[in-house]
Formats: C-alpha cells, structure tokens, sequence
C-alpha cells in the first residue's frame, strides 16, 4: 500500500513538474501551452516511460473539459444560446454531414475499408476536439469574437451528435446487438435526462445556493459547485450523452443566477489544472508502436484528414455568411480530431466493426492530429488577407477644417461633439470602417483612413487645419502620429490624448502643445460631485478640485525634469481626521480643516 500510494505521489509530481517547465518555455516562444503540454506528456511517457497509465490519467483529466464547458455555459445565458441556434443547428450539422460523407469516401477509396467502417471513421473523425479548440480561443482572447462564437457552434454541435454516431456504432456491426425498439428507448432516455436536467436547473439550483450561501462556508460552496457539475456530467452520460454536455446545460441554466460569478471563481483553478492535465495525457497516451509500425499511413492521413476538413470547414462557413478571414481562422482551428473519437472507435472495435488494431491507428491519428493544431496557425496567418469586406475607400471629398481630428472612439466623440457645438469645422478620420458606419447614422462626416500615413493626412487636409487633435485609443499609435506629424509637418500644432500619467510625461517631451489623461477630467468631476453629495458645498468642492489639479500639475512639471518617482512630498499627504455627517459649517470654518485624504500612490492617473 505505501509503495503504491509512494507511485501516485511520484506521478502526481512528475506530472506538475512537466507542466511547470513545459507550459511556460512553450508560451515563451510563440507556440502556445497547449503544445507545451502535450510535449511533456510525449517526454515523460512514451518517450522515457516515467509514467506508464496514460490511458487512466485521460479518463480522470477529461473532468477539466467538463469544467471547461460549465465555465462556458455560465457565460451563456439561454438567450444568447437561442441566437447561436442557426450557427449550432446549421452551421454544426452541415460540418458533421459533410465531413463524415467526405472522409467515408476517402477511406473507401484508399483505405480499403468496407462501407459500415468506413461510415463510423467518417463520423468518428468528423468531429473535432472541444478541449483544444476552446484553449486555444481563450489564450487568443477570441472566444467572444464572431469566429470564436462560431467555432464554439460548432463544437456544441459536435457534442450533441455522439449520441445518433454512438447508435449509429451497433446498427452497421456485422452483429446487430440492440433492435430498433432499444435505439428508441435510448433516445427516450437522454431526452428524459435532459428535461430532469432543464427543470432542477430551473427550480433546484438556485435555491440550493442560496441556502449554501447563507451558511457563510467558502468550502462548502465549493463542494457544491463539484457537486453540480460533476452531477449533472454523470446523469448525461448515464442518457448516453457527454459529461460535458450535461455540465454545459447546468451552466446555461446557472447563467443568469446570482451566484454566476462565485462558481465560475470557484471553479476556475480546478478546471485550469484539469485541462492542462488533460492535454499531458492526451501526450502520454500516444502509442510509438502503434505509430512506428503504420508511419507511412500516419504521415499521409494525418495531413489528409486536416486538409480535408479545414475545406470543409471553410466552405460551410462561407455558406453561412462569414467572411474569408473569420472562414480561415475556423477551418486552421478545428481540422484536428477529436477525444469523444476514443470513445466511437473503441465502441466499434468492441462491435466488430472494425478490428482493434484498426482503433488503435485511428487513435494515433487523432492524437497527431491535436498535437499538430496549434502548429496549423502557421499556414492560416498567409491565408488571410486584407478584409475588404471592413474596407471603405478614401474618399476624402470636401475634407479640410480648421481642425484634423485622428481617431473617434469615445474620447473623440465627447470631443468632437464641443466643436460642432462651438461652430467649429472638423474634419474626422477613422481606421474602423464599423465605427464609421455608426458614426454616420448620427449625422457625422467622418472619413476612412489611416492617421499614421503622411498621404492620408495631406488628403484629409493637414496642411489647412489650424490644430490636429489626435484623439487614438492606443498609445502607441498616438505617439506614431505625433512623431510623423512633428517631422512632415512642423508647423500644425498639435493636442493629443494621452493614456496615462507616463504618456503625457511622453507628450510632453515630444513638445505637444496640449495633451489630456483620458481619465483626468471625468476623474475630477466625479470626485468633485462625490464630495458635493457628502455634503460640501459647490464653491468649497470647486476650490478642492482646483486645488488638486493644481497640485497635480506641479508634480508633472517636476517629473518632467527629474523623472516619473520625483514629486512624491506634492500627493496629497495631509491626513483626514475623520467627523461625522454633520450639517456643513460654514466655508470659512470648513476651510480651517484638512482637506485632502491620505494617497500614497506613486502614480495616480
């Protein structure tokens, strides 16, 4: 017993030893910790056979693609889920059809394989694998863009479609095990287990959490929120559906609750360690023999099954509207296959469908597959192309005001909004055609172009504008700007938006004219309101407010000189001594009393 318990212990640090160097060197150069993970498991499993029970680890890290998928649907509230239904019932179906139809004649034609195998492999290596495609979304930050959303379809699709291959498995065997009254009462099942499903997460969930809550237990809550997940994965997989599915629908059903934020930072450290774990099995479980002894088969499927289903992919979403870029960006994420394919093959093999041999190849070729999708970035970043669908010619007709102002995002808006109101000319240009196209149903004239490019700037009327307001989100474009005005155009006098307190230092040795901290201003005024609401008159609140900003100043003045840590005897340092509400004194008296709190921030905004 102790030598057993010593073995899972040295395992349990193996394992977390691999992803702790791994993960990290992976991310370091590019390539991402998904890859990173699955070379440590290649290393310290089928390479140097540290760890030997690949297979038991898969079956136990699959819990972090439950978690995953519960994370998600608390994300997704059943509204948006219904907005999603074209995508998911459309877009899904015709991935899963098409792919399967296209794979099953590929395998009948080169394969050799006879019809009723060559349909399950279809249908097996169709799908695609949630867990990859959905970490590699989130470390892009693209899972809430319109091709994340779309990828996310279809993978949700994919899910539901393991029940119809699973029983499609018996009815194509040599042998039919179940008839067709069993498949019914299958169906009948799942759709019985989901109901239950839908309704506790209606009328049992919140109430269990509010009562949790009430206790004040952190643990407990924890526990619960395994609990639910780990439940509602369980009572789906008994209905013959995934356990992810079911932890997705408990997460819909959570999504709009109360309680939404709490589980999802309850379970966010487990579902981390999870599926890290998972992509490390994934590595250990691939076989080198079973690779070695079919590696001319290998190298040639693998490729094949990608490309054929990243065209698949792009022609279906091309079907549904997306655009080229958002098409290539799906098809270069899911042409891998998928860890519900393990499940198929070996339900096959056990079926007679095919031999286990055969299964095993089919596993290799999956796992290559998802070992080669984050490298499958490579191709997809020259396939895309300048999205001209987002494009508006520059067309700069009648441009040409007293004023050049670059960028209209909020900043420039409020801006923009005081000169027109002043009677001013401004001439407005924009890189996002979107915002454009916004902008315009208000009734502003706003022209397409990039501010960083001199003849754009000539177009848009520099050289007639008496001052250029560059009013850009990002720091570095504004300081690209400013830079390229300053050397083409020395005499336009420039005021800039600055993103912060070290950026005007920027500005200002750059010699702007005037620059503003996009959050100086509404900073100030809220305070002062703040302070007003407290009880402190209108007069006093202004003195206060002018007394800051001057301060303020002071401290940039100095920093400007002796660098961005000098200042720091000009905070506000004056400590408070606390009163209570009381009827405001009169000024002369409240004057008499400290009024600035104790800041010892280095750097405020």
């Amino acid at each position: 017993m102790a030598a057993a318990e010593t073995s899972l212990y040295t395992e349990g640090l193996v394992l977390l030893c691999a992803a702790l160097v791994a993960a990290p060197v992976f991310k370091k150069i590019g390539l991402g910790t998904v890859l990173g993970y699955l070379a440590a498991g290649i290393v310290i499993g089928p390479l140097f056979r540290f760890i030997r029970d690949g297979e038991e680890i898969l079956h136990f890290a699959e819990l972090g693609v439950v978690l995953l998928l519960f994370i998600i649907g608390l994300e997704l509230k059943p509204s948006r889920l219904w907005q999603m239904r074209r995508d998911i019932f459309g877009l899904g179906l015709v991935q899963v059809i098409v792919s399967a139809l296209v794979i099953f004649a590929a395998t009948v034609a080169f394969g050799g394989q006879i019809w009723a195998a060559a349909l399950v492999i279809g249908f097996g290596l169709a799908l695609s694998s949630t867990a990859f495609g959905i970490q590699i979304l989130e470390e892009r930050g693209d899972l809430n863009t319109r091709y994340g959303q779309q990828s996310f379809s279809i993978l949700l699709f994919q899910d539901l479609a393991i029940v119809p291959i699973l029983a499609l498995v018996p009815l194509v065997a040599p042998s039919t095990g179940e008839d067709s009254g069993s498949i019914v009462q299958d169906v009948a099942i799942t759709v019985a287990a989901i109901a239950a499903l839908l309704a506790a997460g209606r009328y049992l969930l919140n109430p269990l959490f509010q009562l949790i809550a009430g206790t004040g237990a952190k643990e407990v809550m924890i526990a619960a929120a395994l609990f639910v997940v780990l439940a509602s994965g369980m009572l789906m997989q008994v209905a013959g559906l995934s356990m992810a599915m079911g932890a997705f629908i408990a997460g819909v059903m959570l999504a709009e609750s109360s309680y939404r934020h709490e589980l999802e930072a309850d379970i966010e450290p487990f579902r981390g360690i999870l599926l890290g774990l998972f992509f490390i099995a994934v590595g250990l479980s691939l076989d080198l023999a079973v690779i070695a002894d079919n590696i001319l088969v290998i190298l040639v499927a693998v490729p094949v099954l990608m490309i054929l289903k990243a065209l698949v992919i792009y022609a279906a979403c091309r079907m549904f509207g997306s655009g080229h870029n958002d098409s290539v960006k799906i098809a270069g994420l899911l042409p891998q296959g998928g860890e519900f394919g393990f499940v198929i093959f070996s339900a096959a093999a056990a079926a007679g469908v095919f031999s286990p041999a055969t299964a095993s190849l089919l596993v290799a070729i999956v796992i290559i597959s998802m070992a080669l999708t984050p490298l499958a970035a490579v191709p997809v970043r020259y396939l895309l192309r300048t999205d001209h669908a987002d494009h508006i010619d520059e067309d700069f007709a009648g441009a040409g005001s007293d004023v050049l102002m670059i960028g209209f995002s909020r900043f420039g808006q409020i801006a923009s909004q005081m000169l027109l109101a002043g009677g001013s000319d401004v001439t407005i240009i924009d890189h996002s055609a979107d915002r454009i196209r916004s902008a315009s149903k208000f009734g502003f004239k706003i022209y397409f172009g990039d501010g960083t490019r001199k003849d754009v700037l000539i177009a848009a009327g520099i050289n007639r504008a008496k001052i250029v307001a560059v009013c850009t989100q990002k720091k570095e474009i504004t300081d690209k700007i400013v830079d390229l005005v300053q050397a083409e155009f020395p005499t336009a006098r420039i005021f800039a938006r600055a993103y912060d307190r070290t950026h005007t230092l920027s500005l200002r040795a750059r010699g702007v004219e005037y620059e503003m901290r996009e959050t100086f201003e509404s900073g100030m005024v809220f305070g002062r309101k703040t302070l007003e609401a407290l009880g402190v008159t209108e007069d006093l609140a202004m003195e206060i407010s002018d007394d800051v900003r001057r301060r303020d100043e002071e401290r940039l003045a100095l920093q400007a000189v002796e660098g961005i840590l000098a200042g720091s005897d000009r905070l506000l340092t004056r400590p408070v001594t606390p009163e209570p509400l009381i009827k405001p004194k009169r000024e002369s008296e409240r004057l008499d009393k400290p009024l600035e709190p104790d800041i010892t921030l280095q750097d405020p905004a």
